[in-house]
């Protein structure tokens, strides 16, 4: 471990918590380790961190995020992903290849949503041109976790949404088995449905999705009164 995380592992490890440590593996099914920190005294030491130490150099950002990846802890891949938003302006066009790693590699929810809600989501914005691409590539993959960042990273677009491309990648996806794409249609469907209830609806109405799909588009449109 290089000198700039061995003085953050030390930070973490300075507020360890076995007993928070345990409880956070078993509601991660057991993958990985954690220091049993929580979120925002995780996010304080971070802070402070960075204020004795400050951000890693441009050119070792790909190597640090690498490392974090490799390391067991959960605690440093959360810390990765918030560094690389802290940078997101400043990243080069190709570390949509890094994002893609993130994702594949010690993928589950916690890392792949934020993943692709706040990097990808931030990066098709500045570099527009790899969104094709990139989409073609993930959804032909096979791999569920990169198909369902092709699905989040729109969560937050609101009004910019494309909602000829969303509509594509459901049907796309259409039949699918698995619990956390079944979700993810539902996910952003539900999210749009705040922006543009008309077309959610009509969505639903012409597609059809799968029930975990469908009731979770819907969710907050039955649960605020607007249908």
């Amino acid at each position: 471990m290089n000198s700039y995380l061995n003085k953050l592992e030390n930070a973490f490890r300075a507020s360890e918590n076995t007993v928070d440590a345990a409880s956070m593996k078993k509601y991660m099914k057991g993958q990985y380790e954690y220091y049993g920190i929580k979120s925002p005294k995780r996010r304080e030491i971070t802070r402070e961190y960075l204020s004795a130490e400050g951000l890693p150099d441009d050119k070792n950002l790909k190597s640090m995020v690498a490392e974090c990846w490799e390391n067991p802890y959960r605690d440093f891949q959360y810390f990765a992903m918030e560094i690389l938003f802290m940078r997101r302006k400043k990243l080069p066009g190709d570390f949509i290849d890094t994002f893609e790693t993130m994702v594949v590699r010690k993928s589950w929810w916690d890392t792949v949503d934020y993943i692709a809600g706040k990097l990808i989501a931030f990066h098709f914005h500045k570099y527009p041109e790899l969104k094709g691409p990139y989409i073609t590539k993930w959804m032909d993959s096979g791999n569920i976790w990169l198909q369902r960042s092709c699905l989040l990273f729109q969560l937050h677009y609101k009004s910019d949404t494309d909602t000829g491309l969303l509509e594509r990648l459901i049907m796309n996806l259409q039949g699918s088995r698995e619990f956390f794409i079944n979700k993810a249609i539902g996910w952003i469907l539900r999210e749009y449905s705040k922006t543009d209830a008309g077309w959610v609806v009509r969505f639903t109405e012409n597609h059809p999705l799968a029930p975990l799909s469908h009731r979770e588009a819907l969710k907050w449109l039955k649960n605020s009164g607007k249908i």
